[in-house]
């Protein structure tokens, strides 16, 4: 007997508020055609004044529990993936318990920023593996809207708001790949990148700072780690890209995820793709798409799925696991 955390339930929250590129235009140099040809992005969602990570982190958690068939109460954890938490602290983890109504158990925050979720999840992977929750509520939630220097072209075009989240349960399977649940995971960082993605705030400056990129520095470390991390995890349970049925990548970029699909010889009709509607939304990215990729009906049980981030840290990784 091998013991799994399996993916009971999933739901996602999006602000109402809808961005389409051309409202850009009107404030910097760019166009609707500029920001589809080099993001493949045509509109995000951005939160309301007063609507914080935390609000939209407990709309997804909500979803997922009514998908899941569970309340609050049935929760022994939550760990939410922000890089735009309400306050320095507390954690916008314990914000949501709050919300939700959860009276037991415990919360708390990861910070990997893009690749957030990716280490969320093999956080909950081990909680359940090692007998410390039966069930933990996953979520990424941001608000990278409010980060944004709304006179960079090159990035405040690329961001948008949104939350999503996972319920994972405790499960015993036979110890092979035919498994339902997290199967691998694949982690890396190395603090020697920071400088070409981060923001320019924090306690040192008193200030929230403003995110600052290097694009196509941050597009040749992505290209090249995505791929990598994502064979390294599908190598440690002697499966390849011929056995995925889904690839649901960090939506970032279009060209990344094209580029990135390629080098794992998976084709794009396998690529859950919502980075036209949602823009980044960094840590909450992943699990969106696997909300939406289950709604469209292309994610079912059984199927193979990988997913793989890349973020500011820098910070990658990967997680493979049978839906």
């Amino acid at each position: 007997m091998t013991i799994r955390a399996v993916v009971k339930g999933v739901g996602h929250y999006l602000p109402e508020r809808v961005v389409p590129n051309s409202e850009f235009e009107a404030i910097i140099e760019t166009s609707d055609e500029w920001i589809r040809s080099r993001s493949g992005i045509e509109r995000r969602h951005f939160a309301a004044e007063g609507q914080t990570t935390s609000d939209l982190g407990t709309r997804a958690a909500q979803a997922a529990l009514a998908d899941a068939g569970l309340t609050a109460q049935d929760i022994d954890a939550i760990i939410v993936a922000t890089s735009t938490a309400d306050l320095t602290f507390p954690s916008a983890a314990t914000m949501i318990q709050a919300q939700l109504g959860m009276t037991g158990g415990f919360a708390f925050d990861v910070q990997a920023v893009c690749a957030g979720f990716v280490f969320a999840l093999t956080n909950a992977n081990a909680l359940i593996i090692s007998g410390s929750a039966r069930r933990v509520l996953v979520i990424g939630a941001e608000t990278f809207s409010r980060l944004m220097d709304w006179t960079d072209r090159g990035t405040c075009v690329l961001f948008g708001d949104g939350a999503g989240a996972l319920v994972l349960e405790v499960a015993e399977g036979q110890g092979t790949t035919a498994d339902r649940g997290i199967l691998a995971t694949d982690l890396h960082s190395d603090g020697r990148h920071k400088d070409i993605l981060y923001v320019d705030g924090g306690v040192s400056t008193g200030t929230t700072g403003h995110l600052r990129m290097e694009g196509k520095e941050v597009f040749r470390h992505a290209v090249e780690k995505l791929a990598e991390t994502a064979h390294a995890a599908l190598d440690k349970i002697g499966l390849s890209g011929e056995d995925v049925d889904w690839i649901v990548p960090h939506q970032a970029n279009i060209r990344i995820i094209e580029a990135t699909a390629k080098r794992m010889q998976v084709p794009m009709d396998r690529v859950v793709v919502t980075v036209q509607d949602h823009g980044n939304t960094s840590a909450a990215s992943i699990p969106l798409a696997l909300s939406v990729g289950k709604a469209r009906g292309q994610i079912k049980p059984g199927d193979l799925v990988v997913t793989e981030a890349i973020g500011g840290g820098l910070a990658w990784g990967s997680v493979v696991l049978r839906w």
